[in-house]
């Protein structure tokens, strides 16, 4: 008989609901159990099928964190965001997150770099804040948030430093400082990364190799003596620190970047093991610092090697090498080893390189043949294609290639809007330069820089109002290269008494002029524009800040001093300079022969040689020219005769000033012979313009008749007016009054102007100009200048002297300056 039941007792199982409730709780084990096994192979997407399709609902907590950290771990950071926006919002109801699920979240909005989301996520976390622990790892996948997403601003509140201060010190671990430290290197604040680095050695804190490898760029690019600290702590730790491969590398880099090649390699010697990254570290560490050959011996040591395979970074390395030391046939080598060794497709990124490599070599027309084979092309591809034609003056071909890249699907981004502009300055067009800066404005890019090419466009395409703008719409974020460009734009507009006074203000804002600053003012300061007391202040300021010692500056210096006649000063500065570049030999044999030193300037171009640097083009013009001021016929023709020993091509500017060398020596007749021997290569109006000036001169009417045909036929073509002047001249001297009036008429008629000649004057301070015109057909004046000289200082003694086609009237108060117009020996 059964026993009697009480009121308030559950009914008796039934045998039917038992054995279902064993089962469904032995289904829900097996499910997790299977859930678990799929995650650790690998099998994700059939875990998580298992789990929202076989699991009751809600899901384990347990076994979502497991899918959730196996996403997250397989560098599926989207998947993983997925799946937690699946469970939270799509599953009823939804499981209870714990600290790991919120960590999971933050960690992937990290990896993915979802800043909005990953707030979202923090938001949702605050208002669960009481319900959860407070967990290390939870603090530092928030802190890790902010240091991978979050952009600092100067002056602006740092939120990864406000977490960090926020979290107890009971929480804070090595990973919080590790995130710390990552931070202010990627903010470009290494001197609080040692900081804090300092500080958690000092609160007892054992750094782990991660800290080390975060470290080590901040040390890097701090106080020489850095380095050796941080390595010696290391030391400190241990062996297994040491010989850790990651510190290896980091390590090498670390010396590499401070330029201290030599205990890099110590490094690199005395590794226990090295890896093939421990070797492409070394070899990148020998190519950012120009050694260059040392690189490639490590190179084929690698190719050699059995134990230490080669990869793509390796070969990317070599080539950058080549690319650098402008190496072609090894280049080239080294393409013919890739294209025989290379069982697949050339990757994309060497592909990229190799085209650089071709382009810095000069040969752009290999780059474009391997950029158009390349059977991938990413954007990096195009525009290092677009950016090798504009640094190789093919600035048409690269705004096409713009124009093709868009047509397959490539939006123009920073580095393709630069050298688009780059492009527009060099043809100085402006609606091209406009036309970008609007896109730039439309679709809000921006990128460090950007500022300078857009000033430096515009200044090149002659508004330099509109170049001001840009300067002036920037004031909050100038930094010296944005000045740079300013003042640049000042100097090459013809306005160089504003490029003194910008640098005057870039000074008194706070930002610290660099080298590349003087070497754009010092052109500014001719004795028209800043003058001479400018450029002696700017010298004396390069002298204060040890910039002096920069080769371009002090190329600079020599240049400002030569054209502002001290030529002493000029050899002076010449001679303290312990580097000389072929730029600034050239400088100063320009210099010296402008002033009439011939001698000395022919004497510095061998003494060129001597020193092992080569003379190029522009060198060989300007001793050329030394020789034309001083009369130097045959050492000038010897010169010229010289060019095919060193490689060199003489261009119209040689012939032109070949010319005029034989002209001036009363050889006329041997420079027409001359120019008559260059065919086609002679119909450059500035070398027939120069030998007809020579021939009215000499008054050798015959050659003079032949001149000016030539010059009439070339004129017709490009439209010159100061020649038309000078034939008109010629025509009027001779009698030849209807020809005379024809030419002038013609000029009219095609709105020909010949640029007036002005002279300056300068007393004490106040600048006066005074521009001469053309009284008739013959001559030119400026009577009324000279007569208010007159009245002004009437016991003024004038010493005329010669500088630079200038003539300079010199008196302890009073400076004139009279300038003319010069022949170019260039194609108009």
């Amino acid at each position: 008989m059964a026993p009697p039941q009480c009121a308030v007792s559950p009914p008796p199982a039934s045998p039917t609901n038992a054995a279902n409730a064993v089962g469904g709780k032995s289904r829900t084990q097996l499910a997790v159990t299977q859930v678990k096994k799929l995650c650790k192979q690998g099998r994700l997407e059939h875990a998580r099928r298992l789990l929202l399709d076989a699991l009751p609902r809600p899901p384990p907590t347990l076994l979502c964190n497991v899918l959730l950290i196996a996403y997250v771990s397989g560098a599926l950071p989207d998947h993983a965001l997925r799946l937690y926006a699946l469970l939270n919002h799509a599953a009823r109801p939804p499981p209870r997150s714990d600290h790991y699920t919120y960590s999971c979240a933050l960690t992937a909005c990290a990896r993915s770099r979802r800043l909005r989301l990953g707030r979202s996520v923090h938001a949702h976390l605050l208002r669960r804040a009481r319900s959860l622990p407070d967990t290390a790892v939870l603090r530092n996948s928030l802190l890790n948030l902010y240091a991978s997403c979050a952009r600092y601003r100067h002056c602006g509140v740092d939120v990864v430093r406000r977490l960090f201060d926020a979290m107890p010190k009971s929480k804070r671990n090595v990973v919080s400082w590790n995130t710390l430290f990552s931070w202010y290197v990627k903010t470009g604040r290494p001197e609080e990364a040692l900081e804090m680095f300092v500080r958690m050695l000092e609160d007892g804190i054992r750094p782990t190799p991660v800290s080390f490898v975060n470290v080590f760029p901040a040390a890097g690019s701090s106080d020489p003596s850095w380095p050796f600290v941080i390595y010696g702590v290391l030391i400190k730790h241990g062996v297994e620190y040491v010989n850790d491969l990651f510190i290896v590398s980091s390590a090498i880099g670390m010396f590499s970047e401070t330029g201290d090649v030599q205990s890099a390699r110590m490094v690199f010697e005395h590794a226990a093991k090295k890896n093939i990254e421990v070797w492409n570290t070394m070899i990148n560490g020998y190519v950012q610092n120009g050694r260059f050959s040392e690189a490639m011996d490590l190179f084929i040591q690698i190719l050699g090697s059995k134990e230490v395979p080669s990869d793509v970074v390796t070969f990317l390395s070599a080539v950058t090498a080549a690319s650098q030391s402008q190496d072609g046939r090894l280049g080239q080598q080294l393409h013919c080893y890739l294209m025989k060794g290379m069982c697949t497709e050339l990757p994309v990124i060497l592909g990229n390189a190799l085209a650089v490599m071709y382009s810095r070599c000069g040969n752009v027309q290999t780059a474009f043949e391997l950029f158009d084979r390349l059977p991938e092309k990413d954007i990096v591809s195009w525009n290092t294609m677009v950016t090798a034609f504009v640094q190789n003056d093919f600035d048409l071909e690269g705004l096409l290639l713009v124009y093709q890249m868009q047509k397959s699907g490539f939006a123009p981004d920073t580095v393709t809007l630069t050298a688009v502009l780059s492009a527009a300055s060099n043809t100085g067009d402006l609606q091209i330069g406009k036309q970008s800066h609007g896109y730039l404005i439309r679709h809000g890019i921006e990128g460090e820089g950007l500022e300078s090419y857009l000033i430096d466009m515009y200044s090149k395409s002659g508004r330099i109002d509109m170049a001001q703008k840009v300067f002036d719409s920037y004031e909050t974020g100038r930094d010296e290269v944005t000045w740079n460009a300013m003042i640049a734009g000042y100097t090459q507009s013809g306005q160089p008494e504003q490029a003194v006074l910008a640098f005057r203000a870039m000074i008194q804002a706070g930002v610290e002029p660099t080298s590349v600053t003087l070497a754009s003012v010092l052109p500014a300061c001719d004795p028209v524009g800043g003058g001479v007391c400018a450029g002696k202040q700017i010298h004396s300021f390069a002298l204060r800040h040890s910039l002096d010692t920069n080769v371009f500056v002090g190329t600079a210096l020599v240049d400002m001093y030569s054209k502002c006649g001290e030529i002493s000063a000029a050899e002076n500065v010449f001679g303290g300079m312990t580097e000389k570049s072929t730029v600034t030999y050239t400088t100063m044999i320009s210099g010296l022969g402008q002033h009439g030193f011939g001698e000395r300037a022919l004497s510095l171009f061998y003494l060129m040689q001597d020193k092992g640097l080569k003379p190029d083009a522009v060198t060989f013009l300007a001793a050329i020219s030394a020789c034309n001021y001083s009369g130097l016929v045959d050492e000038g023709l010897s010169l010229y005769r010289s060019m095919k020993a060193f490689g060199l091509s003489a261009t119209p500017q040689h012939h032109c000033c070949i010319v005029d060398l034989l002209a001036k020596a009363g050889r006329a007749d041997e420079a027409y012979d001359f120019v008559e021997s260059l065919g086609e290569d002679g119909n450059f109006i500035a070398i027939w313009g120069s030998l007809l000036a020579s021939c009215k001169a000499q008054g050798k009417m015959e050659l003079a008749t032949w001149a000016t045909e030539k010059v009439l036929n070339i004129e017709k073509q490009y439209g010159h007016a100061g020649y038309n002047v000078l034939l008109s001249q010629l025509f009027a001297a001779e009698g030849n009054w209807s020809s005379a009036d024809s030419l002038r008429k013609e000029m009219r008629l095609r709105r020909l102007m010949k640029k007036a000649g002005s002279s300056w004057i300068e007393v004490q301070s106040p600048a006066l100009q005074d521009r001469s015109i053309e009284r008739n057909q013959n001559s030119c004046s400026s009577f009324g200048f000279f007569d208010w000289i007159k009245e002004r200082f009437p016991t003024l003694q004038v010493m005329p002297q010669w500088s630079n086609g200038k003539h300079v009237h010199r008196d302890n108060n009073i400076r004139i300056h009279q300038k003319r117009n010069k022949r170019l020996g260039s194609r108009p």
